[in-house]
């Protein structure tokens, strides 16, 4: 079984927890956690071309103040950007974290996740937004870790992207 480490990173507030807990545990909280370092959990993946030991860093959320910690992203095989879409900033930062993020571990499987698309009301980006994200070279998808929709979708999606660029499987 092939091991693969991905790192979530975004802004804090964003749902990486939250995403993490409905993906490995099927599980959502109402009770806000703010992740402090790094939180680690694994979930084994069953995708065309094999299984995929997903090791999952939930890293702490960038804010005003302090950076991602590079530290954490160094041996990333693939990185998950979780933006809320009902605060339009946590969607402005992903350049930034990019950028980051490839000078700390290069170009790796990349996917955005538009969370909480659930609040449909409240929802803050716009047709364009998304349309800018395919020109940028990033895949997306709405998610809500609330109601689970598009998380599975998200991690299986970077698990077959992971398998794909893993030159030892070619």
């Amino acid at each position: 079984m092939i091991q693969k480490k991905v790192c979530m990173v975004g802004v804090q507030g964003t749902g990486k927890t939250s995403m993490v807990q409905r993906f490995v545990h099927s599980l959502f909280s109402e009770r806000y956690h703010s992740t402090v370092g790094v939180k680690i959990d694994r979930k084994i993946v069953q995708i065309a071309g094999g299984e995929v030991n997903l090791l999952l860093w939930d890293i702490e959320g960038r804010s005003q103040e302090q950076e991602v910690p590079t530290s954490y992203l160094r041996g990333a095989h693939a990185v998950l950007y979780v933006a809320d879409g009902t605060r339009r900033t946590t969607f402005e930062q992903i350049p930034q974290l990019r950028e980051l993020v490839r000078s700390t571990v290069g170009d790796v499987p990349s996917l955005v996740a538009l969370n909480k698309s659930d609040l449909t009301q409240q929802w803050a980006l716009t047709r364009s937004d998304e349309a800018s994200l395919p020109g940028a070279g990033l895949h997306h998808v709405r998610t809500s870790a609330k109601t689970g929709g598009g998380v599975e979708d998200a991690f299986h999606w970077l698990a077959k992207e992971v398998l794909r660029a893993d030159p030892s499987r070619r």
